[in-house]
């Protein structure tokens, strides 16, 4: 057996008719296997049992899930599924009967722990169809001894489709995205993004060039990405579906056709045009009406509550590749872990829905100068307004996350919790707006987030109030949740079902003492209802007269076995009877509330998004009192002037450490052609262009965090936050690239090298004037001449074309050179200082070149063996002479490729230097003295 809790416990087999399902469409890696899985289903359907013709049937209509099939308390999976499924959770693979000759491969898991099953398979990105048991066993066995209980598949659980509180992520938005695209008049690609999140509503759509599809997709970070056959198959994206830590599904060819996805967008929201939307492109309404398609499929045609979509325009955000996003580690780290990240040193949000903001806005830092000001004039607010602040992070503290809750009430897979969550949210949002109120003049954002929260009237609040009980349960088929007093009939049926209870107790003492079984218990299920449960051998017993003539034989276990009596049945249908009316009294009161709430859907989810504001202006706020952070300057210039930066994430581990960290500015600012003076132009026309600083200096003195500090700055300013600097000055980046440090991808057979030039190539044809260019070591990984060659020609194409702000870290000491005759480039060094002959990095960035690069001292650190550092050293003073001299010797010649010379030979005895070293002359006889010269001249002689 497989269950990791009572392997024994499992109902006997119940057979079932099969659901009418359409085919859904296929995961990734499931393409290839769907012909075969259905030549073997239709096999097994040749002498399959009633069961496993329904699990089979059921099988072939969800190609690419696990089919998660209900037998009583277990989910159970056969064949390829099990033995996939106790692969990805670990659990035990058996058997169950066979099949054509052959065992059938089982596995299962527990009905009630489900979820923490579903949270391990879909995160590895399994598709999962939920099979239910539909009809009562007792309705089964009206039409036959044989019949099996009617189950179907009630809904497809996906990565991008789940809404279950305990399988999302409550900082991170569960993203569904779908592609469609169209040919451009330059004979490339157009592609239509649309974004869905299901477990919150929330639908944008957007458009990208073929080029900048990685980069969008990479902003978006969804879960799951569908399309269509013809994209997934297309070889020039292989590598995106490849790398890309999102499910793949490839849909049927007609998924993406225009005009039945401007229906579906029509029928969704209720409209007869979608210009009221705004203007979408049609890849645009080609990717939006694949999405609802896709959702539409895997929700079994359950409608889902969406917002209208809303469109981001092109150029809207800063543009971040994602060799960019890896490299300055925003989101997560080289390793994929959120601590370590940007975003992880930033986050001071106290709420779910502000920590979604939060990550949505640091992935899309806006390059909208009025919006920036807008959210610079909020965090500036709340730095002045400390008391309010700390009053307002209380009262977000205490607002659940609305917007979830909401979208499951919308789905019907809501609970009371979930009411309790918009109860409590709408309260603490009715405390906020009260408070903003009495707050005087409020600036754009603020005054916009509590002119929402006003929207949402008490009633809705007083009636969930005066509704729901103090404790409530998950479900809401477990009632007990509406508050004693709410409704009197509920009340008098309760009464009732207590009464009722009691004597269950009575019963069952009774049972125990007549049988003398102490463990005897009743107990009650949704398939059996109540019965009575004794152990093996006591069952045995109570099979045999004379207590078969009271208990009838239900179920056998295999360490226990179940009864029933007369006296229990009439009990249960007493108490039945109570028990439904109460649970039907139940329903319809949650029913009403939750009509109630849906009914204010939309001022709901604009509190919610009220809430997630003030809670992200809140955090910048706190992060900027908390490490004295100053807000930025920006303008459309291209300055770039920041004093005394600072690396968030470098600080936030020297400070745990109780080390400073070491300030530096940089100046990048753009200047008038033909001045070389910063900031001449101060308009980021025609005219201007950024200046580019190379960066020299020992490994290890901090390059490589000073260069990553000033890209974070720019994206910290973009986003709305205020930025580690004493001052900064910027002038708006449209796109932020930065190459910065070494991968290989053998998987394609791409070196390191290749790898490096891939992304420097993408660098130089995409950066434009505006953009920000952070270029680490460039050239690096080839010979010399060649490396110093390729970063030579790139520093002179980012100066001559690109016209770009941009930072260039190098060992190649020759570039600095360069500064003498591009005007726009000048050299900053770290400096280093020795001492007894070790290296000390100061980490201090200072205008000027290195005149080394300290490697052997960096080596030895390192521990590289003594010998090892000694030859080196040899060989390092040759190599320099040599190009101080200018000579270019033939290999032969280079110390590089000669031998090392050998070690001086041993010293050979000297007796006679050995007599004298024995000799003190002050203290010897004149005898003794003779006898010395006799012994050296004897010594003489033998040698």
């Amino acid at each position: 057996m497989t269950m990791d809790s009572d392997p024994g416990r499992r109902l006997r087999d119940e057979p079932c008719e099969p659901a009418d399902e359409a085919p859904l469409p296929r995961a990734r890696r499931a393409a290839p296997e769907a012909a075969a899985s259905r030549e073997a289903q239709a096999s097994r359907e040749a002498q399959a049992s009633p069961m496993m013709a329904q699990y089979t049937e059921i099988k072939a209509a969800n190609p690419g899930s696990l089919l998660f099939y209900r037998m009583g308390d277990f989910y159970e999976l056969f064949f390829e599924d099990a033995e996939t499924a106790s692969r990805a959770l670990g659990i035990v693979l058996t058997k169950r009967g066979k099949h054509a000759g052959a065992d059938i491969p089982m596995c299962g898991v527990p009905v009630e722990r489900a979820d923490d099953y579903l949270q391990r398979l879909i995160a590895l990105g399994h598709r999962v169809a939920v099979c239910e048991q539909t009809e009562d066993p007792a309705e089964a066995r009206k039409r036959g001894s044989k019949s099996v209980v009617r189950r179907e598949v009630v809904r497809l659980v996906t990565p991008g489709t789940i809404t279950e509180e305990r399988l999302l992520d409550p900082a991170r938005a569960n993203l569904l995205v779908a592609l469609a695209r169209r040919r451009a008049p330059d004979g490339g690609w157009t592609y239509g993004l649309a974004a869905v999140d299901i477990s919150t509503g929330r639908f944008t759509v957007s458009e990208a060039e073929g080029a900048g599809l990685a980069a969008e997709i990479a902003r978006l970070d969804p879960r799951e990405i569908v399309m269509a056959e013809a994209i997934h198959a297309d070889p020039d994206l292989a590598r995106l579906w490849r790398d890309g830590p999102a499910a793949v599904t490839p849909l049927g060819r007609g998924e993406a056709d225009p005009a039945s996805a401007e229906r579906a967008l029509k029928e969704q929201f209720g409209v007869a045009t979608l210009e009221g939307f705004g203007a979408f492109s049609r890849t645009e309404i080609a990717a939006a009406g694949t999405v609802l398609h896709y959702i539409a499929r895997t929700q079994l045609g359950a409608k889902v509550p969406l917002s209208p979509p809303a469109r981001q325009d092109a150029g809207a955000t800063l543009l971040i590749d994602a060799a960019t996003r890896t490299n300055l580690e925003l989101t997560r780290t080289l390793q994929g872990e959120r601590a370590g990240s940007l975003l992880a040193a930033i986050d001071r949000t106290v709420g779910a829905a502000g920590a979604r903001l939060l990550a949505e806005r640091l992935a899309g830092p806006s390059t909208d100068l009025a919006l920036i000001r807008r959210r610079h004039d909020a965090v500036a607010f709340l730095v002045a307004e400390g008391s309010l602040r700390a009053e307002l992070r209380a009262d977000l503290a205490r607002a659940p996350d609305m917007a979830r809750a909401l979208s499951r009430i919308g789905l019907n897979r809501a609970g009371p919790r979930d009411l309790a969550a918009l109860r409590d949210g709408l309260e603490a949002a009715r405390s906020l707006a009260t408070r903003l109120a009495g707050a005087g003049a409020l600036p754009g954002e603020i005054g916009k987030a509590a002119r929402l929260l006003a929207t949402v009237g008490d009633d809705l609040v007083d009636g969930l109030t005066a509704a729901l009980a103090d404790e409530l349960p998950l479900l809401k088929r477990d009632g007990g949740f509406v508050r004693e007093g709410y409704r009197p009939e509920l009340d008098e049926a309760r009464a009732l079902q207590s009464d009722s209870r009691r004597f269950v107790a009575g019963l069952q003492t009774r049972y125990a003492g007549e049988t003398g079984c102490r463990t005897l218990r009743i107990k009650h299920n949704n398939l059996l209802g109540y019965y009575i449960e004794v152990p093996q051998a006591v069952g045995e017993t109570l099979l045999k007269a004379p207590w078969r003539e009271t208990f009838v034989h239900r179920q056998t276990m295999v360490d226990a076995m179940r009864f029933t009596s007369v006296e229990l049945g009439e009990l249960e249908s007493r108490i039945a009877g109570a028990a439904e009316r109460a649970l039907a009294l139940e329903l319809e009161v949650f029913e009403a509330l939750a009509a109630a709430v849906m009914g204010q859907a939309e001022a709901i989810t604009a509190a919610a998004t009220a809430l997630a504001a003030l809670d992200v202006a809140a955090s910048h706020a706190e992060l900027a009192v908390e490490l004295d952070w100053t807000r930025p300057v920006l303008d459309e210039s291209l300055a770039f002037r920041v004093e005394g930066a600072r690396h968030p994430v470098v600080e936030a581990a020297l400070r745990r450490a109780g080390e400073p960290f070491i300030a530096n500015g940089c100046d990048l600012s753009g200047t008038a052609a033909g001045t070389g003076r910063a900031g001449e132009a101060g308009t980021g026309g025609a005219g201007e262009a950024g200046r580019i600083l190379v960066v020299t200096g020992p490994n290890m003195g901090g390059k490589s965090t000073f260069l990553r500090q000033n890209a974070l700055i720019a994206v910290l300013a973009q986003m709305g936050a205020f930025v580690p600097a004493r001052s900064a000055h910027l002038g708006l980046v449209d796109r932020l690239f930065s190459r910065v440090g070494a991968a290989d991808d053998l998987a394609r057979g791409h070196s390191t090298f290749m790898v490096e030039m891939v992304e420097t190539a993408a660098i130089l044809n995409q950066a434009s004037r505006r953009s920000l260019v952070v270029l680490d070591e460039i050239g690096r990984g080839t010979a010399t001449f060649d490396g110093l060659s390729i970063a030579w020609a790139c520093l002179e194409h980012l100066h001559e074309v690109t016209g770009c702000r941009a930072l260039f870290a190098t060992h190649f000491h020759e570039l600095t050179g360069l500064a003498q005759r591009l005007e726009r480039l000048s050299n900053a060094t770290l400096k280093v200082t020795e001492w007894k002959g070790d290296v000390v990095f100061l980490h201090e960035v200072v205008p000027g070149a290195a005149d080394r690069s300290y490697g052997l001292q960096v080596a030895r650190l390192a521990g590289l063996p003594a010998p090892v550092i000694a030859r080196a050293k040899v060989l390092l003073a040759d190599l320099e002479r040599g190009e101080g001299g200018r000579r270019r010797a033939p290999v032969a010649d280079l110390p590089l490729f000669a031998a090392a010379p050998p070690p001086p030979p041993a010293p050979k005895a000297d007796p006679l230097r050995d007599l004298l070293d024995g000799l003190d002359p002050d203290g010897l006889t004149p005898r003794e003295a003779l006898d010395a010269l006799y012994r050296l001249k004897a010594a003489r002689k033998a040698d």
